[in-house]
C-alpha cells in the first residue's frame, strides 16, 4: 500500500510541474499522410458468434483483449470471459482497433486489441433499437437512449437481450447463449473545459459455446474430414441429452450432481468513473477508473478419444482380465459401438477488480506528449472440477457406464488429471509516457516507454493430482494431506515502442517500428501442479516497410518478426494405450519466433465501391520445446516440438472484403477469408487442410429512422474442423499413417447462417 501511495504522490507532483512548465499550443494537426491499418472487421466471427475475432500476428492466442473508455472489459478472461460482460451494442457511440504499440506501452500487452467507447448522453434525446433473429431462432434486442436533463447533465442508457438457441437443440436447455446486459449513465458537463460520467453496469450470462464446440469427424489423412455416418457437423448435437453430472468439489471434497445451464452462470456488477478536462493552457487531463464484482462459471467438454467396443469390451482391452465392460447407461445391455470418452471442466470464479488509468496529454511544440498512471488490481478465487464419462458417438449421445473391479461407473475420475485451483491478486503499477514528435514535415517519430512494478500473492495446490483429489485428501501412499501453499512474486516488468514514417512524396512513405514488452507468470500459471517457471518472458516485435496513399488507394505493405522467450502453456496430454483413459495437465515453457510479410491496402477503383485486401505469410515455429511426461503406470513419453510450427496458426492468411453503396441508401458487402493448412498437433503429424470462412449482407436506408439488412455467414456452405485433434498429442510422423480414416473430436466451422437485422431511432 506504501509503493502504491507513493506512485500516486509523484504522479500528482508530475501532473503539477506539467501543468505550471506546460506553453501555450496550437491545435494537433492530424492531416499528415500515416501508414493505413484498417479496423478488419473485428465483429465478423466464423467462430463464436457473440464477440470480436482474434487478429492473427503469429503469436497463439491468448486474452482477446477488448478495452471500454480506458480500461479493460475484463482483467484477465482465463477466468470471467469477455462476452458474458461486453457486447457491441447500442450502448457503444464508437468501436475501433488498437494498434499493437499503443496497446503495448499503455497497458503491457501485446496484440491488437478492440477499443469501444460509450455513450454517456447527448445534447438531445435520441434512441435506437436494434432487432437480430436468424433461421436457427436467434432473438435479440438491443436498446440504447440519451438525452439531457438541462444544459450540465446528460444521461443515457441501454439494455442488450440475447436469447441464442444455437444451431441445433439442446434438450436440457432453451439457449445456448442467453446473455443479460443493462447500463445506466450520468454526465456532469464542466463548461467548455470537460466532462466526469459515471456509468453502472449490470450483466447475467449463461454459455454454453465450449460445452457445444466439439463434434465428431472422420480424419480421412490427407487434412480432410469427413462426416461420420448419420452426424452433420454444425447442426448436430454431441452433448448427451440428460446433461446433469455428479462432480466433487476441489475446495471440500462434498460431491454434487447439478446440471449444465447451472454450472453456467456469470453475474457482474460494475461502477465506472470517466472524466476528461481542459486546463487554460491546453493541457488535457483523462481519468478512467472502475470497481467490479463478479461471479463466473463455465464448463468445457473435451473428447480425448474415440474406440471401438465390442459387446462392452474396448478394442485393445480384450486380454486384460480387468479391463472394464461398457453398458449402455441405466440398463444391463451390453454396448456395441464407436465410445467417445470424455472430460469435463466445471470452472468457478469469486472476482473482484479495481483498475485506474490516469492521463495527461499536452502538445508542445512539434511533440505531442502523454504521461500515464496505471494502477490495476485483481483478486481471484478460483477452482475447477473435473470428471470422466463416455457415450456412444451418435446425434444426442447415449451415457455410457461401465463397471471395473465390481464397480458400477457414470462418472469417474473425480478432479483426476485436469482439476485446477489458486486463490490470490494481482496488482500493476506503472508509469508510462508517450511522445508523438514531428521531427519535420516528412519525418514523425513515435516513442514510448512504460515502467510497471508487478505484485502477486496467492495460495495454490502443488500436488499431482488422483482420483477424488481435494483440500484435505490424503495424498496416496502417505500421511499428507492435501493444503493451499503459499506462492508469491515481486518483479518490474517494462515496454519500449518506437515508429518512424517518412514521407518520400506526398503520397510514399517509409515505415519502421519496433516493440518490446516484458512480463512474469499470472495467477492462472499456478493453477496447475506445476509451479511456473519466474524468468522473464520477453516478447519483441519488429516491422518495416512502405504505405503509399493516394485517391484511390490505401496501402501498406511490412515485412514484421515477432518473438517470444518462456512462453507457457499447458496442454491435456492423454495415455497412448487402449482402454487407458489418464490424461495429464502438463505444464509446458518453450519460445517461438515468427517472421512475416504483410500487405494491407484499401482501394476505391470508382465512386461507391470499396474493397478492402490483406495478405499475410508467416511462419510461427516452436523453439526450446522439449519435455517427457510421466503417466501414473511408469510410462515415459518424450514430446519435442523444437522447429515444428505452431499449432493452430496458419502460415498465409487472405482477406478479401468488397463493398459497393447505391445512391447513399443501399450497401452490398462480402468478406472472403482464407487460412492455409493448420497443424493439429505438436508433432505436425495431423494437419487440417486450408479454408475459406465467407460472409456477405446487405444493408438498405429506408428513411432517416429505419434500417434493414440480411448477413450470410459461411455462404458456401463449407464445413470442416478447425483447431487441434484432441487425444493426438503423442502422435509422431511415423505414425500419422495409422490415423488414415480414423474416427475423431474437434472444433467446427459455424454452419450456414441466415440472419436478418432491423433498426429504429427515434
Amino acid at each position: 500500500m506504501k509503493t502504491i501511495l507513493t506512485s500516486i504522490v509523484i504522479f500528482l507532483m508530475l501532473t503539477l510541474s506539467l501543468i505550471v512548465n506546460a506553453q501555450e499550443t496550437h491545435p494537433a494537426d492530424t492531416t499528415k499522410t500515416k501508414p493505413a491499418e484498417s479496423d478488419r472487421n473485428v465483429m465478423l466471427n466464423a467462430s463464436n458468434a457473440n464477440g470480436p475475432r482474434q487478429i492473427s500476428i503469429g503469436l497463439p492466442s491468448e486474452d482477446v483483449s477488448v478495452y471500454e473508455n480506458g480500461l479493460p472489459v475484463v482483467y484477465s478472461s482465463a477466468v470471467q470471459g469477455l462476452s458474458t460482460h461486453w457486447r457491441s451494442d447500442a450502448s457503444l457511440r464508437r468501436v475501433g482497433l488498437m494498434q499493437i504499440n499503443e496497446t503495448a506501452i499503455a497497458t503491457g500487452n501485446i496484440a491488437y486489441a478492440v477499443n469501444s467507447f460509450s455513450n454517456m448522453g447527448t445534447e438531445t434525446f435520441q434512441g435506437i433499437l436494434n432487432y437480430n433473429t436468424n433461421h436457427f431462432g436467434l432473438q435479440r434486442f438491443d436498446l440504447g437512449m440519451s438525452g439531457a436533463v438541462n444544459k450540465d447533465w446528460q444521461f443515457a442508457g441501454s439494455i442488450y437481450q440475447n436469447f441464442d438457441p444455437g444451431s441445433f437443440k439442446l434438450r436440457y436447455t432453451n439457449y445456448v447463449d442467453k446473455t443479460q446486459l443493462y447500463k445506466a449513465a450520468i454526465t456532469r458537463k464542466l463548461g467548455e473545459r470537460g466532462t466526469i460520467s459515471l456509468q453502472y453496469k449490470y450483466s447475467n450470462s449463461r454459455r454454453l459455446e465450449q460445452i457445444v464446440e466439439m463434434a465428431p469427424f472422420i480424419y480421412v489423412g490427407d487434412g480432410s474430414v469427413q462426416e461420420v455416418p448419420g452426424f452433420s457437423l454444425g447442426t448436430s448435437s454431441y452433448s448427451p441429452i440428460g446433461g446433469r453430472y455428479t462432480t466433487m468439489d476441489m475446495r471440500n471434497g462434498h460431491v454434487k450432481e447439478s446440471g449444465l445451464n447451472d454450472e453456467s452462470q456469470n453475474h457482474g456488477n460494475e461502477l465506472m468513473l470517466n472524466m476528461d478536462y481542459t486546463f487554460d493552457n491546453g493541457l488535457q487531463w483523462k481519468l478512467n477508473a472502475k470497481a467490479m464484482k463478479s461471479f463466473n462459471s463455465y464448463v468445457w467438454i473435451g473428447a480425448p478419444s474415440i474406440n471401438m467396443v465390442n459387446n462392452g469390451i474396448e478394442e485393445g482391452t480384450e486380454d486384460d482380465p480387468d479391463a472394464a465392460v461398457y453398458y449402455i447407461d441405466g440398463t444391463d445391455e451390453r454396448f456395441t459401438g464407436m465410445k467417445q470418452n470424455r472430460i469435463a471442466s466445471f470452472h468457478y470464479g469469486n472476482i473482484k477488480s479495481a483498475m485506474l488509468t490516469s492521463e495527461l496529454f499536452k502538445k508542445i511544440s512539434d511533440h505531442k506528449l502523454r504521461l500515464g498512471l496505471n494502477q490495476w488490481y485483481y483478486n481471484a478465487e478460483y477452482w475447477s472440477n473435473t470428471i470422466r464419462f463416455d457415450h456412444d458417438v451418435t446425434d444426442y449421445p447415449t451415457m455410457l457406464s461401465h463397471t471395473v473391479n465390481g464397480k458400477t461407473l457414470t462418472n469417474y475420475a473425480f478432479n483426476y488429471g485436469g482439476s485446477e485451483y489458486y486463490d490470490g491478486n494481482e496488482n500493476k503499477l506503472a508509469l508510462y509516457m508517450t511522445d508523438n514528435w514531428d521531427i519535420t514535415d516528412k519525418l514523425n517519430v513515435y516513442l514510448g516507454v512504460r515502467a510497471e512494478y508487478y505484485r502477486y500473492r496467492g495460495k495454490s495446490l502443488p500436488f499431482a493430482r488422483f482420483d477424488n483429489f481435494h483440500v484435505g485428501a490424503t495424498i496416496p501412499g502417505t500421511d499428507e494431506k492435501v493444503t493451499p501453499v503459499d506462492f508469491k512474486g515481486d518483479y518490474f516488468n517494462y515496454a519500449l515502442a518506437a515508429t518512424a514514417t517518412y514521407r518520400l512524396t506526398d503520397k510514399l512513405g517509409l515505415s519502421v517500428d519496433g516493440t518490446m514488452v516484458t512480463r512474469r507468470p499470472r495467477l492462472e500459471d499456478y493453477a496447475t501442479p506445476d509451479y511456473p517457471s519466474t524468468a522473464q518472458t520477453m516478447i519483441k516485435l519488429g516491422r518495416a516497410g512502405i504505405f503509399f496513399n493516394n485517391d484511390w488507394i490505401n496501402l501498406t505493405s511490412l515485412v514484421s518478426y515477432i518473438g517470444k522467450t518462456n512462453n507457457r502453456t499447458v496442454v491435456n496430454i492423454s495415455h497412448p494405450t487402449p482402454g487407458n483413459s489418464e490424461t495429464m495437465a502438463s505444464a509446458f515453457n518453450y519460445d517461438i519466433k515468427t517472421i512475416g510479410w504483410t500487405t494491407d491496402a484499401v482501394i476505391r477503383p470508382f465512386k461507391d465501391f470499396n474493397i478492402h485486401f490483406l495478405f499475410t505469410y508467416q511462419k510461427p515455429t516452436y523453439e526450446k520445446f522439449e519435455t517427457t511426461v510421466t503417466f501414473t503406470d511408469g510410462m515415459s513419453k518424450s514430446i519435442n516440438a523444437t522447429g515444428n510450427n505452431v499449432t493452430e496458426i496458419p502460415e498465409m492468411l487472405i482477406e478479401i472484403d468488397p463493398s459497393y453503396t447505391i445512391a447513399n441508401r443501399l450497401n452490398i458487402w462480402t468478406s472472403f477469408r482464407y487460412f492455409s493448412k493448420t497443424y493439429a498437433n505438436l508433432s505436425n503429424a495431423l494437419y487440417f487442410n486450408g479454408h475459406w470462412e465467407t460472409f456477405g449482407g446487405v444493408n438498405f436506408k429506408v428513411n432517416e429512422k429505419l434500417s434493414v439488412g440480411a448477413t450470410v455467414i459461411n455462404f458456401f456452405n463449407q464445413s470442416g474442423a478447425t483447431g487441434t485433434i484432441a487425444g493426438s498429442e503423442l502422435i509422431q510422423k511415423d505414425e500419422a499413417g495409422r490415423f488414415k480414416n480414423t474416427w475423431m473430436a474437434g472444433k467446427y466451422l459455424r454452419p450456414f447462417t441466415m440472419e436478418f437485422s432491423a433498426s429504429i431511432k427515434f
